[in-house]
């Protein structure tokens, strides 16, 4: 199974993107989002370090809200 984390860009330097969710920075590429025009304050699906598929702040917002419930039942 994989799993891909919804976070907000921060900062973007070429190919890479800084990103942040619920606190948490990370690195991303933006390789594979080459054709995407990817912006400070964009929401990405990040999986192993790559963003793979740029989302609206709602569908970042609404994972996050599963992935809450996921976590508080553990």
């Amino acid at each position: 199974m994989c799993l891909a984390v919804p976070m907000k860009v921060t900062a973007v330097d070429g190919y890479l993107c800084t990103c942040e969710a619920k606190g948490i920075e990370r690195e991303a590429s933006l390789f594979m989002l080459q054709g995407e025009d990817v912006t400070i304050g964009d929401y990405v699906l990040v999986h192993v370090g790559y963003a793979i598929q740029k989302v609206s702040a709602e569908e970042a917002a609404e994972a996050w809200v599963l992935f809450d419930e996921v976590l508080a039942q553990t």
